[in-house]
């Protein structure tokens, strides 16, 4: 009884030491990438946004602002767009949100994932009906496709975005 408590104990840590290599490694690249840029505070809202996305070789992630910001980036989109309503307080949250970044990023490009946090954007979330995190909402021309609800296997998740590419 007491090894199950310390192997759960030794997966819990090596997963929050994956996701938080996997935090800095993304917040040094965009450091990097402001530097080469000579970004300045006098730029605008609208061009600073596109340094919170990943480039496209790993798969589009993109954090969504506002409502404005998820009309544009999200409902006129050309590409189908993974939307992942999730809570920072949620645990299978925290768990699903590496594994879709991973899947969308094996999809080279053809689908981009946009992060949604429900609470601050409760109007989009009433909009969307959406009762409970994490909520996965597939969106292809200007249309709402498929969703699903709750940590789902990888297989489920890889067939929700080959129906949503396909």
């Amino acid at each position: 009884m007491a090894s199950r408590a310390i192997l759960r104990r030794v997966v819990q840590l090596s997963r929050r030491l994956q996701l938080q290599r996997s935090i800095n490694q993304r917040s040094m690249m965009t450091l990097s990438y402001l530097g080469k840029k000579n970004v300045g505070p006098e730029q605008s809202y609208s061009q600073l946004k596109t340094f919170c996305t990943k480039p496209a070789g790993d798969g589009m992630v993109i954090n969504i602002q506002g409502e404005d910001d998820f009309k544009e980036r999200v409902i006129n989109s050309p590409l189908p767009v993974v939307v992942d309503f999730h809570a920072s307080w949620c645990g299978p949250c925290k768990l699903l949100g590496p594994r879709l970044e991973s899947l969308v990023g094996s999809k080279k490009g053809k689908v981009v994932l946009a992060k949604l946090d429900v609470d601050d954007h409760e109007e989009i979330c009433i909009k969307y009906q959406i009762n409970s995190v994490p909520t996965v909402i597939g969106f292809k021309n200007q249309q709402r496709q498929e969703k699903f609800i709750g940590l789902q296997d990888d297989d489920v998740i890889e067939t929700f975005l080959d129906k949503l590419i396909g």
